[in-house]
């Protein structure tokens, strides 16, 4: 045996020092972790403590401190069971508003040229990635031209997924005297918490007052497509009103991060409904939150649902408890579709979906595949919610990645985002389900265990 090889009862005092590490700070830090996770994590640490240490102490944390929130002392009154459970974790309240759903790539990018044009005070914009194209580059043009007409714009960007935006128009853009941000560099020597917590958000805010929102990136698959391909399916929407002002206090506390600061949050009442508005609520998700806020609503959703639970998403690696939410929903004659497409930009996803797709399916779901990469995150309960926003229904968007959605509860737009699903579904061919061989299901299972990182 090479001298620097480990004596195997060296081997066994590193690996129980890095799960005694695993459990001490577990406890400290009061972190509640999916069962896989934890599992990972634990099997991880005592068979290869010589690499997984390093990578729990770089990666292992989930949840960061949360802004302090108020606790809801008394039942709010709201009027759905969802607010109550959302106003229950410190989250602002439904509040009126007027929303504007996009159908495809070109109303989108109009809205969103609108809203950017609209600002006169401040333009916040936040997005995982920039496209080093045409799209890219107008996006920072038109940011570049607000700032020089004297509104404060604030660009923050992911740290990983911000590498590809295009460098002569990011520094044309600080030219203009607007302020440009990176959310946890990879390579930055400050520690702002683990680099593989992902800003995920999509949020562009005129004066707190606008908002433009989904699952789209500033790039031109997701709005015109490029080189002669068709541009993705994907979701928008933009509206005015107290949740965009929920919103653009989620991106102070976001920019507030990215500077090693702290700002407090303090959810606002409610209001009353105009005539031509209907309520709506902002629902941030991720490791800045105290609870994990999506996974709860989606979860207690399941459970609710009476008649129909329609859902589109472009991976689905879900946790056991969501999971087991939509088969028993299935199970009790609830119409559960989800919509996913046939191949996705990510195989490794498209892989180990296969478990969580055979299992529903056995339970009657209808799982529709689509042509083409479909990138839209929705999901609407029977006639009375909808979810519409950046929010994946896998374990790294709902437990890991800092995301955020809107709450619908308006007749008008639940029946838009149903209709357009219903739609996106007749596109599709129905899942049919293969009994795995022996190697797929042990790969399946093994990938499983390490899904909430990739």
């Amino acid at each position: 045996m090479p001298a620097w090889f480990p004596s195997l009862s060296q081997h066994f005092l590193l690996g129980t020092a890095a799960l005694l590490i695993y459990i001490l700070s577990a406890r400290a830090r009061r972190e509640r972790r999916a069962p896989a996770a934890a599992i990972a994590w634990v099997m991880g640490l005592a068979l290869l403590p010589y690499l997984m240490l390093p990578l729990y102490l770089l990666f292992g944390q989930r949840k960061l401190k949360a802004a302090p929130r108020p606790h809801a002392t008394a039942i709010s009154m709201q009027t759905h069971w969802a607010a109550d459970l959302l106003v229950s974790f410190g989250l602002n309240p439904p509040a009126p508003c007027r929303t504007r759903f996009h159908a495809d790539g070109a109303e989108a990018r109009e809205a969103l040229w609108d809203v950017i044009d609209s600002a006169r005070e401040r333009l916040d914009l936040c997005t995982f990635l920039i496209g080093s194209d045409d799209f890219g580059r107008e996006a920072l043009a038109r940011l570049a031209q607000r700032a020089r007409a004297g509104v404060q714009v604030r660009l923050l960007l992911d740290g990983l997924g911000g590498w590809s935006v295009p460098r002569d128009g990011l520094r044309a853009l600080k030219e203009a005297g607007a302020n440009v941000s990176v959310f946890r560099p990879l390579f930055s020597t400050r520690r702002r918490g683990p680099r593989n917590l992902r800003n995920h958000r999509k949020l562009t805010i005129a004066d707190g007052r606008r908002l433009w929102a989904g699952g789209r990136n500033l790039a031109a698959e997701y709005f015109t497509g490029s080189d002669g391909t068709a541009p993705w399916i994907d979701l928008s929407f933009d509206l005015e009103g107290d949740v965009a002002a929920a919103a653009a206090i989620q991106f102070d506390s976001d920019w507030a991060a990215t500077l090693g600061k702290t700002c407090p949050v303090s959810p606002a009442g409610a209001a009353s409904v105009g005539a031509d508005e209907s309520l709506a609520q902002f629902l941030p998700s991720g490791p800045d939150q105290s609870e994990d806020t999506a996974q709860a609503l989606l979860i207690d959703a399941c459970f609710r649902a009476s008649h129909r639970l329609l859902a589109v998403t472009p991976y689905f690696v879900p946790d056991d408890s969501l999971k087991t939410a939509l088969r028993l929903a299935a199970r009790r004659g609830v119409r559960v579709t989800l919509l996913l497409p046939a191949r996705s930009n990510h195989r490794l996803a498209d892989f180990v979906r296969g478990r969580a797709l055979r299992e529903l399916a056995e339970a009657g779901a209808i799982i529709r595949l689509l042509p083409g990469m479909v990138h839209a995150k929705a999901v609407v309960v029977d006639d009375s919610l909808a979810l519409c926003g950046s929010i994946n229904l896998d374990l790294r968007s709902l437990l890991l990645n800092h995301e955020s959605a809107v709450v619908f509860y308006g007749a008008t737009e639940i029946a838009w985002l149903a209709k357009w699903l219903d739609a996106l579904a007749k596109g599709g061919q129905d899942y049919r389900p293969q009994h795995p061989s022996l190697l797929r299901d042990i790969v399946e299972g093994l990938l499983l265990t390490v899904a909430f990182q990739l």
